[in-house]
């Protein structure tokens, strides 16, 4: 608390009860020319001369020696820093918090509320130009409503229209029209504002990998034979998070019994993984390997291993990180990550070393496979899934042969010379 003040405070008491500086003096038994020096904070007061002087005005002495708070004098020097067109007299900005804390406080407040309101901008304009989900979802809208348009304007044109055709008019119309509430509906709860903690914008993934990371990635109901439907799903708040979360809980359970968790520590070497030993041993995929060791308890593994699903357009089904590992969630990777190499060559392994191109040039160790998913009838297109598992380096001696470098995406890689460069870098310096 400041104590410097205690002139300002003094001098609004006396303006306030209408006494006159000369007599406010007489009644302390000091000079008119000492109290105002006092009044203008340019003479400390305290002892018996404060408590005459709030006797005089009727005050407590408290009163009269509360100071105002660091932060209001620090948010009040952030308000005329960051006035645009105005020059604040921040010499005085003290005695002004001393006379006035009331407007002090409206002007701090209002000062936070204007930063607040700017980051919110600022936030939503990166919403609008980098987020596809946003983008997908007005497209949806916009070529649903294109779509009514149509359809309305073939029925409003001048003669008869066979009966069959019009009903699959009437038909295509109404469809359309519920699909264009539905996607209104949804664009809405993705914009909608969050009260809570994880402002998630009804993104089914992003609500999902949140619910994954809080269990931290392991579910003791399941590894003890549970079902998925046992595990809460509640708070995800939404039918197609539900639905893309019981998946993935599906398919972790039908990995925690190919691959029981105490089979598998005592199989496993913590500190250098085999996968496809691990394979052979319990007889399944090397996804399932893959999905399994990504999902073991912390500390089992000697690193924290990441991993990663895409399906073969390339987009990102479910994403565990690990430290020092960056890829965007949403579209843009760089396709050199054996994520994305693995579905040139479907079911062969990949094991590779990639240093991760960037400030800090982190480097992991990379076991990858694409692999079809299981057909629901004879003779359909085969589906393929990418599984991907991370475990960061700290050893980075490899052989050069072996080691692969992928960047992030294109915007932020500083690499010059590579074939999958899609758009130029940010950055200026180069490999």
């Amino acid at each position: 608390m400041r104590v410097t003040l205690t002139g300002s405070r003094i001098r609004e008491r006396r303006q306030i009860s209408g006494m006159r500086q000369a007599e406010l003096a007489r009644h302390v038994g000091i000079s008119a020319s000492y109290l105002n020096l006092i009044e203008h904070n340019r003479r400390r007061i305290g002892g018996k001369l404060l408590v005459d002087i709030a006797t005089a005005l009727s005050v407590e002495p408290s009163l009269l020696t509360q100071g105002i708070e660091e932060t209001l004098i620090s948010a009040l020097r952030e308000a005329a820093a960051d006035a645009v067109g105005q020059k604040a007299e921040v010499d005085g900005l003290e005695e002004f918090a001393g006379r006035f804390p009331g407007w002090s406080g409206v002007l701090a407040q209002m000062h936070r509320r204007v930063v607040s309101l700017e980051r919110t901008v600022e936030i939503m304009s990166d919403r609008l130009t980098h987020d596809p989900h946003l983008a997908a979802s007005m497209h949806e809208v916009l070529s649903t409503a294109a779509a009514i348009r149509s359809t309305a304007a073939i029925l409003a044109e001048p003669g008869e229209i066979e009966a069959e055709w019009r009903d699959r008019f009437h038909r295509n119309l109404h469809q359309d029209a519920e699909r264009l509430a539905e996607s209104s509906k949804a664009l809405v709860t993705y914009l909608d504002d969050s009260d809570g903690q994880r402002d998630l914008r009804g993104i089914p993934l992003d609500a999902v990998e949140a619910f994954f990371a809080e269990q931290g990635y392991h579910f003791p109901e399941l590894e003890a034979g549970g079902q998925p439907t046992e595990v809460p799903l509640a708070e995800l708040g939404s039918a197609a998070a539900n639905t893309v979360a019981s998946e993935l809980l599906a398919l972790y359970a039908a990995d925690a019994r190919a691959m029981p968790l105490d089979q598998i520590c005592a199989a496993l070497d913590a500190a250098d993984p085999d996968p496809l030993a691990l394979a052979t041993a319990f007889s399944v995929d090397l996804a399932t390997v893959l999905r399994r060791l990504a999902f073991l308890p912390e500390g089992t593994l000697a690193r924290t291993a990441g991993l990663v699903i895409c399906d073969a357009s390339g987009s990102v089904l479910f994403y565990k990180p690990a430290p020092g590992f960056a890829l965007p969630r949403h579209g843009e990777a760089c396709p050199l990550w054996p994520l994305f190499t693995a579905l040139n060559r479907p079911l062969v392994p990949i094991r590779k070393r990639v240093v991760q191109l960037g400030r800090t040039a982190a480097q992991f160790e990379c076991f990858a496979i694409a692999s079809p998913q299981p057909a629901d009838a004879f003779g359909a297109e085969p589906v393929y899934r990418s599984v991907m598992l991370v475990l960061p380096v700290e050893d980075t001696v490899q052989p050069a042969e072996n080691v692969a470098q992928a960047g992030a995406s294109c915007r932020i890689c500083p690499r010059r010379n590579c074939s999958a460069r899609r758009e130029p870098s940010i950055l200026s310096e180069g490999f």
